[in-house]
């Protein structure tokens, strides 16, 4: 069934055809169209779930965690200075081995206050232990909540699903929503063996001393690892079901490419069509959509970048005295590599990011042998 959707309400339909069972929420701009819709879906009975209104989202967490400990599947939603709240309990969700899936829709941090799209609130978290998945459409929204429940519980680490404010969060295109049946042959109910049960005496985030507490890191950081590889699986096996897949990298017309730009969630688009654009130019331009970004795929990011002999990075985001924050990954993971890379900040606090921009930033590239800094800030106003 196809059915125009704005992105938020796309997330709220993959939780349902996920048959999440516990929601806990607390609303927040831009996301709070996501947790409305599954309010009223689960009043309308179209959700059998336990939806858990709370004062914080650090006590929204909370819950998911404590029904996660029990066996449920468990969903939340945040954005921004919510995700913020959150952070201590994004270490207990990740260190307790818990496959919460939770939406987090790309804010600016104050001050001063700004409800529009920068990628600094989920980037911020980036060492917590959850897995990070951008999206770039709202069909991408939808699948990746599905795909998230399924790669969480398979790793037994937390997932975010991850998309920008208002580009997509709030506008409306046409959905694909799969059949529930199909969803359930890729989505089987949870069992965890682990979960507290009651009338069993066992524990929970028990006092661990140093005889075990760094065994426990990594085993996780080793099951971290290896959800890169079992992503790719989830994502095949759904493509297999629905003709969509969207890998963990996805390189466009990089074959040949002299220039290769790499982003992240909605800025993949207007990249490719500024690609398409210089090719008809005669400029031998490509792109990069890097979707998982933890654990971060430097194997696959490499080999799409190989035919490159310029690198450029476009960040939505910054780490203040560093630079932007995909750029600082990806010359971390090529520091063997001899070839420039362009690192490029813009948008910041919901600034337009416009395809002249973007064509730019290609220029700024085939005009230069190397950067004139590690950090290039675009459209910003003198």
């Amino acid at each position: 069934m196809k059915k125009v959707l704005m992105g938020n309400f796309a997330a709220s339909h993959g939780v349902r055809l996920s048959r999440a069972q516990v929601i806990s929420a607390y609303p927040i701009t831009p996301q709070t169209h996501v947790v409305e819709e599954l309010s009223a879906m689960v009043a309308r009975g179209d959700l059998e779930a336990k939806f858990i209104k709370v004062e914080s989202e650090h006590s929204a967490l909370a819950c998911c965690i404590a029904a996660s400990v029990m066996g449920a599947r468990a969903f939340t939603a945040t954005s921004s200075h919510g995700l913020l709240l959150m952070h201590e309990l994004l270490h207990w969700a990740a260190g307790g081995r818990l496959p919460i899936v939770m939406v987090a829709v790309n804010r600016a941090i104050a001050p001063g206050w700004n409800i529009w799209n920068e990628q600094t609130d989920t980037l911020s978290q980036r060492d917590t232990g959850w897995i990070q998945l951008y999206c770039a459409s709202n069909q991408e929204i939808l699948d990746t909540v599905i795909q998230a429940f399924r790669l969480a519980e398979s790793v037994k680490i937390p997932v975010m699903v991850i998309y920008d404010a208002f580009i997509l969060s709030h506008t409306y295109e046409p959905v694909d929503i799969p059949e529930q049946d199909t969803i359930d042959g890729f989505l089987p109910p949870l069992d965890n063996p682990e979960a507290l049960k009651v009338g069993e005496a066992r524990a929970f985030g028990s006092v661990t001393n140093p005889d075990f507490h760094m065994e426990f890191r990594i085993k996780m950081h080793n099951s971290y690892r290896r959800a890169m590889e079992e992503f790719e699986q989830v994502d095949r096996d759904y493509a297999a079901l629905t003709g969509r897949g969207y890998g963990i990298v996805e390189p466009y017309r990089c074959d040949d490419a002299d220039l290769i730009m790499v982003a992240a969630g909605s800025l993949a688009g207007p990249v490719r069509m500024v690609v398409d654009d210089l090719r008809e130019k005669g400029i031998k331009a490509g792109r990069v959509k890097l979707k998982m970004f933890r654990p971060f795929p430097a194997a696959q990011l490499k080999e799409a970048l190989k035919p490159a002999k310029k690198i450029l990075v476009l960040d939505r985001n910054l780490s203040p005295g560093t630079g932007g924050i995909f750029a600082h990954e990806i010359r971390s993971a090529m520091k063997d590599d001899s070839r420039p890379i362009w690192g490029f900040v813009a948008g910041l606090g919901g600034r337009d990011i416009t395809p002249e921009l973007i064509a730019s930033m290609f220029f700024d590239a085939l005009g230069a042998e190397a950067p004139v800094s590690n950090t290039i800030f675009k459209g910003v106003r003198l």
